[in-house]
């Protein structure tokens, strides 16, 4: 089922390959100018959603030379797409099936791809299993190494989030637990985060994630052993590569983002300045590179 918003996107609704419903944004679907061109699909992290890239993809959609259509999904357990009853099913390899279901629904048969954390793991499986549908990737913020210390942060954080009480409230939180990281952003900025993370659900302000998204992290310390995603990662040596780094990030280490570029010598390489895990993909300064590496796919 398809409806129509009042805002610059088209919802979608459609189903997994179990019947799950899932849910998607679609910008820049009416504009005759973007038809012709590759689309972008935009895959979010751990606990994130579509309006994560709402900036990016509005302003991506309505590039004044070179408009795309731009896809923003929910996976299961997020946003507005369904809770899976079975908390077993929340697993990279069952969130790669539903970007293909999604892809399946909104007929794209090779995209741009831009995923952020979680959203580039996937990527990793879906350069080795269905190449043929990357047309270029950007990752944000991942690589085929994850430190185990930044998945132990996202737990902290995670565990520790209460319901805020308002939207302001909302916003200090967030300010408190990640400012240290994220000197760049501006108060819009954090604005939107919250926005982004938090809806409002039966007159409560509440993390849009279903909670047993967090149950495997929760076994995790600091001597677990995190395996690694290089023979994953030698999928994307046949296709055009931009990988994003927050200089403050806790999660991809300078030296594997190094080790990528040398492993992967066209890989276009960009740091965030003032920014953690994981960059927000519309300030000024990220936005110019993304739109310059898409101009030239």
């Amino acid at each position: 089922m398809t409806s129509t918003s009042k805002t610059s996107f088209q919802e979608h609704r459609f189903s997994a390959s179990d019947g799950l419903q899932l849910y998607a944004r679609d910008y820049g679907y009416d504009d005759p100018r973007t038809v012709a061109a590759l689309p972008i699909v935009c895959l979010p992290g751990l606990s994130r959603n579509s309006r994560d890239f709402h900036l990016l993809a509005t302003r991506l959609s309505t590039h004044p030379d070179n408009p795309r259509r731009v896809i923003a999904l929910d996976y299961r357990g997020r946003g507005f797409s369904d809770w899976d009853t079975d908390k077993s099913r929340y697993q990279l390899p069952v969130e790669a099936q539903d970007v293909l279901s999604a892809c399946a629904a909104l007929e794209i048969a090779r995209a741009i791809f831009i995923g952020t954390s979680r959203g580039g793991l996937i990527l990793h499986l879906l350069a080795t299993l269905h190449p043929a549908l990357l047309a270029a990737v950007v990752l944000n913020d991942i690589g085929p190494v994850i430190e185990i210390a930044g998945l132990l942060q996202i737990r902290q954080y995670l565990e520790a989030q209460q319901p805020p009480q308002s939207w302001q409230e909302a916003i200090e939180s967030l300010k408190r637990v990640h400012g240290a990281a994220f000197p760049a952003l501006d108060d819009p900025d954090w604005e939107d985060m919250a926005q982004a993370i938090f809806r409002k659900k039966s007159g409560m302000i509440v993390a849009d994630f279903d909670p047993a998204l967090i149950e495997p992290l929760k076994s995790i310390d600091s001597s677990t052993p995190v395996p690694d995603l290089w023979e994953l990662y030698q999928g994307f040596q046949t296709m055009p590569l931009m990988v994003i780094r927050g200089k403050n990030s806790s999660i991809l280490s300078q030296a594997t983002f190094t080790e990528m570029g040398q492993r992967h010598p066209d890989m276009k390489s960009v740091t965030a300045a003032g920014q953690g895990h994981a960059p927000l993909l519309h300030r000024p300064d990220l936005l110019a590179e993304i739109a310059a590496f898409i101009n030239t796919i």
